[in-house]
Order: C-alpha cells, then sequence, then structure tokens
C-alpha cells in the first residue's frame, strides 16, 4: 500500500530499521526513545504533505537526541527543534525543500493550522515562531525588533543544545513582566496555547505522545 511505502521510505532515510505504526492520530509523530515513527491514516493528505510528515519524523530520527531537557517546558524546546531539523534534513537531501514548501502550501491551504480567524499578531511569541518557520512563505507573520532575535536565534540553532537556548530564552522572555501578553498559565506549562499543544505534537522531541 502507499502507506507501506511511506514506511520503507521513511527507513531509507532515516538509514535505520524505524518501527513504523499507521495509526488514526491526528499527524505523525517520532519517538526517539523507541525509534517509533506513527504516521496518520489521513484520506486528506496528499502525496506531497505525507512526504514532508515522513520527511519531518525522519528528521527527528536522524537529529533529535535522546535527552532529557531541563528549565525550559518541552512545547517550546519542540518549536526551535522543529526548525533545526528542519533545516538539517532539507540540507542533507537537497531534493526536500521542494517537497517542505509544497507540503506547508497545502497544509496552509487546508488551515491545518487553525489560522483562518485568527489575529496572528496577537498571537504569543512562541506560537508565532512556530507558524513562521512553517508557514511564513505563505502567511505574513509581525515580530518586534526585539522579538526578532529570538527568531534569528532559533534559524541559527545547528545542535540541539543551540534549540534549547533558543527554547529556553523564548521561554524567559515570555515569562518576563515586561512581557504583558502573556498570562501565568501559557507561559508556566507545556502545550497550554493551542498552537503549541498542537505542533508541540506533531513534533515529539523527547516525550511520546499519541500525535504528532
Amino acid at each position: 500500500s502507499d502507506l507501506e511505502v511511506k514506511g520503507t521510505l521513511a527507513k531509507l532515510l532515516a538509514t535505520e530499521d524505524l518501527i513504523i505504526e499507521h495509526r488514526q492520530v491526528d499527524t505523525a509523530s517520532f519517538d526517539v526513545d523507541r525509534r517509533l515513527l506513527t504516521l496518520p491514516i489521513w484520506d486528506r493528505a496528499s502525496e506531497t504533505v505525507y512526504d514532508l510528515l515522513v520527511a519531518h519524523e525522519v528528521g527527528h530520527a536522524l537529529f533529535t537526541p535522546n535527552e532529557d531537557v531541563w528549565g525550559v517546558p518541552m512545547g517550546f524546546v519542540n518549536i526551535t527543534e522543529d526548525a533545526r531539523i528542519e533545516k538539517l534534513i532539507k540540507r542533507k537531501y537537497p531534493g526536500l525543500p521542494k517537497t517542505f514548501y509544497r507540503g506547508y502550501q497545502e497544509m496552509q491551504d487546508d488551515d491545518f493550522f487553525d489560522i483562518a480567524d485568527e489575529d496572528l499578531d496577537a498571537m504569543n511569541l512562541a506560537d508565532r515562531i512556530n507558524l513562521y518557520f512553517k508557514i511564513g512563505s505563505f502567511v505574513k507573520i509581525n515580530f518586534s525588533a526585539e522579538e526578532q532575535q529570538f527568531v534569528n536565534q532559533t534559524a541559527e540553532a545547528e545542535t540541539f543544545d543551540e534549540a534549547v537556548e533558543a527554547a529556553k530564552a523564548i521561554f524567559l522572555y515570555m515569562k518576563s513582566p515586561e512581557e504583558e501578553k502573556v498570562d501565568e498559565s501559557q507561559s508556566g506549562q507545556e502545550g497550554d496555547s493551542d498552537q503549541i499543544n498542537e505542533e508541540g505534537q506533531d513534533s515529539e522531541s523527547n516525550e511520546s505522545t499519541d500525535d504528532n
């Protein structure tokens, strides 16, 4: 079947015999500890979107270490690590930038990120950074000069430690008293905002969840 082909593709790209599961889940995920890649049985996903999901999770398989992270909620690390592993896998496989571009374009057209009725400027910094690195080619996402430094730090991260440092910097900035927009619940817990939740799941860094 097509799904079996995607599983084989994932193993080839990851250069290891990953465990592949096909399940009724919202999106793809990778468990770095169990080496388990879960792909959604998803009627609406095109070939291109599936390829993007596979490539993204293989990026975690190749580049996300099985390490515990302290001092920053995983929802924030997932955002910066997503940006890093997508950059690295596109660099490793030069055919993938087009796949990511087209796949995210299609996801945005389908409003996968559920932002059609949202005021993007009112979203918190972490959510805007997450969207910027995924669909920033198709949606205008604004940052203040101060916020831009966190976007740059995320973009420049080459190592997992650097991605964690970027996540920590975003988290501390959002927690700081000057950053009035973020209430305690948003900054203090993993996945409290919809977008962190959705995409934190999409890119499982260190914990296994049932969705992406």
